[in-house]
């Protein structure tokens, strides 16, 4: 029985005597895929374009989340006016009627000047972008698939993917299923059209993007819309995107004509020009954008059991990590006093390369001391009380020096001596967090 078994298993193994060449059905060898240049379509706004990659690959899917009047509608409808001059646009309002939308419209364009070209009797501006931009107030999945067969627009904003709902499914609009088939029927036209579609997506009360994991799987680009209620800036951010780099930021500001674009936002991030204890200035970076940023620390006595630790904008964990640093090498009793932190502007600094302006803005704060003006800190600290070189230190002075800063604190063996030299920049390097704050603030903090 063992023996015809082990006979019938060679004979299966054993290959034919003429074995029919594999050939292959609709695959293709990878080199002779065509090649098709990519042509991006600009949105008619540098920031959005930079956090794109440098702007919309056509065909493809982004989807823009955020808080609820944080300005998604607002910066798409701008966009789209804009990309309007040179494409087919078509925007679908699932949310709003088309008569809220088109006041929405009137208002950013009477702003933004446009009312310049002549109108009709009616009103209506009569210019290119007024005519390539199309609007459709439409919750069904089939109407809105079927103008976008019959317009075939290059662009296509849809607000939002929740408020959509197919017919075909019995769970309401807004549910997994729902939002999961509306994208996949959207994602098949897109691709086969050329059209690029842009999604607004809700998010959940705890910041996330609602609706299925899937759908952040399906798009090409996730992009985040954030930003405080009681500031005028608005922070774009790519969290996944296939055509660029991700953690780009772009910034905007609110104003009353709009969403403008904010071209130097280190100034929006830096605090007065007046010195104070307990501040220090570092060069964080997002993406490939350099970000000179002013970090403010208060150091108190405890009255309290416990002290409190407090941080806005730096993770609390990064900050007792930091505090334990300090206390461990430089003998600072900080396990007796209060330490609060917070980061200028409201921006969410999450690299390790702010260690060190963390650490002198306690220390400063701490001994009561001022930082010497000019002067930037650059570099993560390590548990040994060492300083650990950060990426992109180049850019990062080149942003130092642009801004009219003369003093740069790195860690040691960046090699950029001769390249900060070019920019006026004093480079001063150290290799442990008690040098660097000799060098920073001119006293030693240990005394």
């Amino acid at each position: 029985m063992v023996a015809s078994d082990s006979r019938r298993r060679r004979a299966v193994s054993a290959p034919a005597e003429n074995p029919t060449p594999a050939v292959a059905r609709r695959s293709e060898p990878i080199y002779a895929v065509g090649d098709r240049p990519l042509q991006r379509l600009g949105s008619g706004y540098g920031e959005l374009d930079r956090v794109l990659g440098g702007g919309l690959v056509p065909g493809s899917l982004v989807l823009l989340g955020g808080d609820p009047g944080i300005g998604k509608s607002t910066l798409l409808l701008q966009s789209a006016q804009a990309m309007a001059l040179r494409h087919s646009v078509l925007y679908v309002s699932a949310e709003e009627s088309a008569q809220q939308v088109k006041l929405r419209w009137r208002r950013l364009v009477d702003q933004l000047g446009s009312c310049d070209h002549p109108a009709t009797s009616n009103g209506v501006i009569e210019n290119s972008a007024n005519l390539n931009l199309q609007l459709l107030a439409e919750t069904d999945l089939e109407l809105v698939l079927q103008e976008l067969e019959a317009l075939r627009p290059a662009v296509a904003v849809i607000d939002s993917i929740q408020a959509l709902h197919d017919a075909d499914l019995s769970s309401a609009p807004g549910s997994v299923a729902q939002v999961r088939e509306c994208a996949a029927a959207l994602a098949r036209i897109a691709k086969r059209q050329g059209t690029a579609l842009l999604l607004v997506g809700h998010v959940t009360k705890e910041g996330v993007l609602a609706g299925p994991k899937v759908l952040e799987h399906l798009v090409d680009a996730v992009l985040t819309f954030e930003g405080d209620r009681f500031a005028s800036h608005r922070l774009l951010r790519a969290v996944k995107n296939r055509f660029g780099a991700t953690h780009e930021l772009g910034v905007f500001e609110m104003r009353g004509q709009g969403l403008a674009e904010v071209t130097n936002p280190s100034e929006l991030f830096l605090g007065s020009d007046e010195p104070s204890a307990g501040t220090a200035t570092i060069v964080a970076c997002e993406g490939t954008r350099p970000l000179v940023v002013e970090l403010q620390a208060l150091v108190s006595t405890t009255s309290y059991a416990s002290p409190r630790r407090t941080a806005t904008g730096i993770g609390t964990n990064r900050l007792h990590q930091i505090l334990a640093v300090l206390e461990k090498h430089l003998g600072i009793p900080l396990s007796r006093f209060d330490c609060y932190l917070a980061v200028a502007g409201g921006l969410e600094v999450e690299e390790p390369a702010a260690d060190l302006g963390v650490a002198a803005a306690v220390v400063a704060s701490y001994r009561d001391l001022i930082m010497p003006p000019g002067t930037v800190l650059v570099g993560e600290l390590g548990l040994g009380g060492q300083l650990r070189p950060v990426a992109q230190l180049e850019l990062r002075l080149q942003e130092s020096a642009r801004l009219g800063f003369r003093r740069a604190v790195v860690p040691k063996g960046s090699g950029l001596s001769r390249i900060a030299a070019g920019l006026d920049l004093q480079l001063l390097e150290a290799s442990t967090i008690a040098e660097a704050l000799v060098a920073a603030l001119g006293a030693n903090p240990t005394d």
